[in-house]
Parts: C-alpha cells; sequence; structure tokens
C-alpha cells in the first residue's frame, strides 16, 4: 500500500481539532468538515449549545493535550484559565458530606468552553496542514462495507455536492452523528448502542464575582444525595477565565430547571446547601438563563463488529457521550487522541489497521463510560436501555460499596487520592479493587465529619459571608 495521504475529520470542536492533529502528524492532508462557521473568538456556536455551561479538562487530558500541543496548557493559564488543585481549591458537598480540602493530588483547568475550543484550534491550524471547510454538510459516507474511501458533501450556502477522497475518516461530529444511518447504507450491520439517561438538564447564568473572588475564592460544587430517592438538584460555581463565575444548575429527570432569570436563584435555595445561593445573591448576574437538555449517556460499540470498513474511524461524543456534569467529556478525547497516535505510529493504515485503532479508542471510553452510567442508574425515574452487565446486575451490592467509598474518601486523604486518580482518568477504574485500595479503606486515617463548608475566613471575606462556624479548610 502507497503511503497515506488525505485524512478527512468529521467535526470541528474539540475531539475533532485534536483528531485532525494527530492525522497532520502522519498525513500529508488533512481536511475538517464543518457544518458551522467557527468563530475566530471565544464565541458560543450554534453547533455547541452544551459550551454555554460549565466545563473541566481533567489534568489528564490536559496533560495529552500538552504532550500533542506542547506550552498549550501554560498558554491558556496565561490567558486566564484557572487551574483547580483537587480537593485544596475545590468545596464540594458530596452525597455523604462536606468533602475535606486535602493538599492536591490531580487538578482541573476551569474556562469557558468556547474560550478552550478557540485557544486550541487556533493552534491545531496554524500548522497549515489542515484545510477547514465550513458551512459544509456530510451527506454520506464513500465506499462499501469492506473499506470507506471518503465523504459526499454539500455546501450549505451554494447546495453544491461532491466527492471528497481520504486514506482515513474520521467522525467526531459529536453527539448529533449519523453514523449509524451512514454505515446502513453501506450494508454494514447495525451498531450496538447503550443509553443511559437520569433525564439530566442544566441552566447556567454567568455572574460577576465581589472584587477578588474569581481568582482567590475555590470554586464550589453542591451535589445531589441519590440516596433520598428523589429526583436529584445540582449547583456549581466555577471561576472563568475572564475573572467572572460561571453558575450552574442542574437537576435529574423529574425535578424541573429555573428556565427565566427570576427563577434562578429561588432554585439555587432549594439545593441540600445555601451556599451556592448565598453566593449568587451577593454577586452581579451578566447574562440571562442559558438551558440544555441533553445530557444521556449513549456509547456505540463498533468494535464489537465482525465486520468494520478499513478507512473509517469514530471517536468522541459521536462514539461516547457521557452526563457532562462528571467533566470526562474533553479528557476522554484527548485520550482517543492519544489512542490514535500511537496506532498510526504503530501501522498507519495498513489492513486492518482501522479496526485495531478503533478497539484502541473504544477502550479508552470504557473507564468514563462506567463511571457515568452507573452513577446515574442511581437516580430515580433513569431509564436505561443497555446489556452491559455492570449496569444491570449486582446494582444493591455495588450501590452499597460505591457508598463507602464515598464516605471514606471524603475524609481520609489517602482514600480521596486514589479516588481522585480515577475520577481524573489518571489511573483506572479497576484500581478501587486493588488490594492496596482495600487495605487503605480499613487503614488510614479518617477525619471528623465536617458539618459546613471547609471555607477559611479570609475566604469568606472575599465574598462577604459571615462564618457559621469555624471550620479547617486543610484537610487536617
Amino acid at each position: 500500500m502507497t503511503e497515506p495521504k488525505h485524512g478527512i475529520v468529521l467535526g470541528g470542536g474539540w475531539a475533532g481539532m485534536l483528531a485532525a492533529h494527530v492525522l497532520a502528524r502522519h498525513l500529508e492532508r488533512v481536511t475538517v468538515v464543518e457544518r458551522d462557521v467557527l468563530p475566530d473568538g471565544p464565541r458560543h456556536r450554534k453547533g455547541s449549545p452544551q459550551g454555554r455551561h460549565v466545563h473541566v479538562l481533567w489534568s489528564s487530558g490536559a496533560r495529552i493535550v500538552d504532550t500533542l500541543l506542547p506550552g498549550m496548557i501554560d498558554q491558556l493559564l496565561d490567558a486566564g484559565a484557572r487551574r483547580i488543585g483537587f480537593h485544596q481549591d475545590l468545596v464540594t458537598l458530596t452525597s455523604h458530606g462536606w468533602q475535606h480540602r486535602f493538599p492536591p493530588r490531580q487538578y482541573a483547568l476551569m474556562c469557558t468552553r468556547p474560550f478552550l475550543d478557540w485557544k486550541v484550534r487556533d493552534r491545531v491550524l496554524a500548522t497549515g496542514r489542515i484545510v477547514l471547510r465550513q458551512r459544509t454538510e456530510i451527506l454520506d459516507l464513500v465506499g462499501d462495507a469492506k473499506r470507506v474511501s471518503g465523504v459526499r458533501v454539500r455546501d450549505m450556502d451554494t447546495g453544491a455536492q461532491e466527492a471528497l477522497e481520504a486514506d482515513l475518516v474520521i467522525d467526531a461530529s459529536g453527539r448529533g452523528s449519523r453514523l449509524r444511518h451512514w454505515l446502513s447504507a453501506l450494508e454494514v450491520p447495525p451498531l450496538e448502542e447503550d443509553i443511559v439517561d437520569a433525564g439530566i438538564a442544566y441552566a447556567t447564568r454567568v455572574y460577576q464575582g465581589p472584587p477578588g473572588a474569581a481568582a482567590g475564592f475555590p470554586a464550589v460544587n453542591v451535589a445531589a444525595d441519590h440516596r433520598l430517592r428523589e429526583p436529584g438538584r445540582f449547583g456549581v460555581v466555577y471561576p472563568q477565565e475572564d475573572g467572572t463565575w460561571m453558575v450552574t444548575l442542574s437537576c435529574t429527570r423529574g425535578a424541573g430547571l429555573p428556565a427565566h432569570d427570576d427563577d434562578f436563584l429561588p432554585y439555587a435555595r432549594t439545593l441540600r446547601h445555601p451556599l451556592v445561593a448565598d453566593l449568587i445573591d451577593l454577586a452581579k448576574p451578566l447574562t440571562s438563563v442559558a438551558v440544555s437538555r441533553v445530557g444521556a449517556n449513549r456509547r456505540l460499540y463498533p468494535e464489537r463488529l465482525d465486520i468494520w470498513p478499513e478507512g473509517l474511524l469514530v471517536l468522541g461524543d459521536a462514539l461516547a457521550a457521557f452526563n457532562p456534569i462528571y467533566g470526562h467529556g474533553m479528557s476522554s478525547a484527548a485520550r482517543a487522541a492519544a489512542a490514535l497516535d500511537t496506532e498510526l505510529q504503530r501501522s498507519g493504515t495498513d489492513a486492518g489497521a482501522a479496526r485495531r485503532a478503533q478497539h484502541a479508542i473504544s477502550a479508552t471510553v470504557d473507564d468514563p463510560w462506567i463511571m457515568a452510567a452507573s452513577k446515574d442508574v442511581e437516580y430515580v425515574n433513569c431509564r436505561m436501555s443497555t446489556t452491559d452487565p455492570r449496569l444491570t446486575g449486582g446494582a444493591v451490592a455495588r450501590q452499597r460499596f460505591s457508598d463507602l467509598i464515598a464516605d471514606r474518601s471524603i475524609r481520609s486523604s489517602a482514600v480521596c487520592d486514589v479516588v481522585t486518580d480515577v475520577i481524573s482518568l489518571t489511573a483506572p477504574q479497576s484500581e478501587l479493587a486493588s488490594s492496596r485500595f482495600l487495605s487503605l479503606m480499613h487503614k488510614d486515617r479518617v477525619l471528623p465529619e465536617l458539618t459546613e463548608p471547609p471555607l477559611t475566613a479570609d475566604e469568606l471575606a472575599l465574598v462577604n459571608l459571615t462564618p457559621r462556624s469555624t471550620v479547617s479548610a486543610g484537610g487536617s
């Protein structure tokens, strides 16, 4: 086979741009096909409605991005993104109580999604080896069940159609992907699909916090308690790159959601603790409420097919989309890009390469999938269509063990370290069943339960709140 020359990526979002950058390291030319006009700054776009809500890039994903684009994380931090050390820089009410603020084990970058996409997109396109075709719609794949050799597209302004040839096509078109339809037209057997849908919905406003609070005040997260067997309500206050707070309130099916500005603060008052409401009550709202209701966990299984076309891959939300509340989407896409890079280095686009690469990419989404799905099934009114035995069997024992871990991790530094490694996708979920971890669960020192948010007097002063009691923020 001749050396591969051209790759096509369907979708110019986060996953698509990382995939395009990887392809450009191995192929002569890369074309990104995108329906939207991508903004030349940190602005929202129609094709990314979830971008108006809070996002985090976990340290595992950040490290991959920094490997693919050296210096990228420092550039984001220099431009205003906030690095939040878990759990020193975060105040969290978990389902089992307040989390002690232990020294940071991992971190997350907090900034607006349009800002992050724009900065990374600029770096990726600066190489000059990637052609971006905007306002272009993908009609179908070209090829057959044995091999995909390109795509047929339509210019959305002129209506002109054409076929684009490629050695490799990557579907990174997100939750709205039509991959199953395209494959059906090629007479590829139907893809298996799992769905776990807790009915998650999001409402977000941006606020101007008190002077100094955006940089000196910790991020705040108030979670629901699934054990109450009622629809869950959540709220977060996350610092952003422009010195503002992004406040996202969310719920599972049956809880309702504030769709109007006047309802936002009253809804925040219904959370398990008033901290989020107290913070925004003292802050100036800068935007109206933005609502989104796309939050189901959905996963396809191309690796299970006996037939998979050469020259085709799928990754990002087109492959597996998670409840955004867990913050795993962007890091999962970065992990998929790293897996793609490794497979291209190993075997390029030789016979069987696409199948091997798809197996490697699919493996990267398994941990975030099971973490998000197994958590969401605990909420009432969750709708599930899955054959995953980890979700369909042993629910009582699984939830009991999960609750035990949650109770220990908020009060044990060593247990918290391991759990944070897993949640950040730095360590595999299997670590939670290791003998080392199980030993820590029994032996590590357990601190007293916190009865109030672990905020220092100085932090409370930043936001003009009066301490309810004296609580240590240092995890000791």
